[in-house]
């Protein structure tokens, strides 16, 4: 735990929802299963196996020791310790302070509503944040882009492609909950949130929406970035290979694929090989770097984000 505490002991006060502490990336002895999040003015420091009250009460005052030092005046910590369980449960506890109702944050500019006391995810995954200022800068690029977002849960990616100066995004999703929040967080950014202004949020199954999906194409990007492994919804193992096949017929001429995996379990040559094999046609560009606070011991457990190019 000492590395962790070391972390606190020097922690800037964050601005953006940013990661404070990865302990996941193997590159801190003996805290692999702690990870600390900043979802501004809150943080949520996380165990992926049991701990013990003594532990947490050692963490909670070094917390609140740096909070002293750094907090604007007046401003009181607030943060939420959550508990991962064996078979996915999941226990969370406001340990002190408040959450704001709506908690919304930003990252490089752009607000989004998140929710750290229910669930596992809390409506921002932090680790692609590399992707998302890809996208910004891809679209920004060349404005007018035509984007497909499948797997878009909160429409994050939507947000940025549109800020960039994206015509029209096309945001896939089994879940209706989520794309809702998507939508406040176009609206949290003034940005449009309906079909006819050129953004779509589309509640459905991916694999039996395909003639939806190409109707509505051809795109200028696809980004795909889906579950490592949701029963009923994703088996990256499986399903993967299925997605690959569509990817040519979807993209514009010279349009582009971000292809995201988040399986430790799965290697880089998992995606590389597939797409040779199944999508011959698309060309390799290279992989986004993830950004410096989820550094890991092992560019191939980590987060996997790669770009490729149609003809």
């Amino acid at each position: 735990m000492q590395a962790l505490l070391d972390t606190l002991a020097t922690m800037a006060l964050p601005t953006d929802a940013t990661r404070v502490f990865h302990g996941r990336g193997g590159r801190h002895p003996g805290c692999e299963h702690w990870t600390l999040d900043a979802y501004p003015p809150v943080l949520v420091l996380t165990s992926f196996q049991p701990v013990d009250e003594t532990e947490l009460a050692v963490i909670g005052e070094a917390l609140a020791r740096r909070w002293v030092q750094i907090a604007p005046d007046g401003a009181g910590l607030n943060w939420v310790f959550q508990q991962r369980q064996p078979g996915g449960r999941v226990e969370t506890r406001l340990m002190a302070g408040a959450v704001p109702e709506p908690h919304v944050v930003h990252e490089d500019g752009a607000a989004y509503q998140v929710h750290v006391l229910k669930g596992q995810n809390h409506g921002l995954f932090l680790d692609m944040a590399g992707g998302r200022r890809w996208v910004r800068a891809h679209v920004a690029q060349w404005p007018g882009m035509k984007v497909l977002n499948l797997f878009a849960y909160t429409c994050a990616f939507s947000v940025v492609a549109m800020q960039a100066g994206a015509r029209a995004v096309v945001n896939l999703d089994m879940a209706d909950g989520a794309l809702a929040i998507g939508r406040r967080n176009h609206a949290l950014n003034g940005l449009p949130a309906s079909a006819a202004a050129g953004v779509s949020f589309l509640a459905h199954d991916l694999f039996s929406s395909w003639g939806k999906v190409g109707r509505a194409g051809p795109y200028d990007l696809v980004i795909v970035d889906p579950p490592s492994f949701q029963k009923g919804s994703f088996v990256a193992t499986k399903d993967y290979a299925r997605l690959m096949r569509r990817l040519p017929d979807l993209l514009a001429p010279e349009g582009h694929v971000l292809l995201c995996l988040n399986a430790p379990e799965l290697g880089l040559a998992f995606l590389r090989d597939a797409m040779a094999e199944l999508a011959p046609t698309l060309r390799f560009v290279e992989r986004v770097a993830n950004p410096d606070t989820f550094e890991d011991v092992s560019t191939e457990r980590a987060l996997k984000v790669l770009v490729y190019a149609a003809p």
